[in-house]
């Protein structure tokens, strides 16, 4: 999918805030971002950072969205379990699939192999992004809408384009 396409549908949506650590899976989605003057980024140093601010935006009536690998997931799970989940305060989180089918660099492949089955333990639901990207959103705001809690979406590689 064009990421202009995932952007702009994005942002029809309401979503006008993102932060988070870079992933070239994510570059596209992420140029596109930027260059739209009335979407806010905040880069982060780290991905918990990203879901504290990303989570405080929530929190001042903004859509947020959070831009991460899946190696990052180990450094946002006490965040999310110890203030999203219990204050029901809801985020977007779009995460690459680093790692998938054994396939990237070693220090991806076991976060890869396991990504999914933590997201399941620690109550975060999640949807592999298809090319049918407004439906994958669709279900992911009511997902949100519905439990009140943060919800990824998976992203692989190649994906965006």
């Amino acid at each position: 999918m064009k990421a202009s396409l995932l952007v702009g549908y994005l942002k029809k949506k309401g979503y006008r805030f993102y932060s988070g650590v870079p992933c070239s899976i994510l570059k596209e989605a992420l140029e596109e971002i930027l260059k739209d003057k009335t979407i806010r980024y905040l880069p982060a140093v780290r991905e918990n950072a990203a879901l504290g601010v990303a989570s405080g935006a929530y929190l001042t009536g903004n859509k947020s969205c959070i831009l991460m690998q899946n190696s990052g997931l180990g450094n946002i799970i006490n965040g999310l379990t110890s203030f999203n989940l219990i204050y029901k305060i809801p985020v977007l989180m779009f995460i690459t699939w680093r790692g998938f089918m054994g396939k990237d660099a070693p220090e991806h492949i076991i976060m890869g192999d396991r990504m999914l089955s933590i997201l399941k333990e620690i109550g975060i639901p999640y949807k592999v992004m298809t090319e049918k990207h407004k439906a994958d959103i669709n279900w992911a705001m009511k997902t949100m809408e519905k439990k009140r809690i943060p919800v990824a979406l998976i992203v692989k590689k190649g994906l965006i384009r």
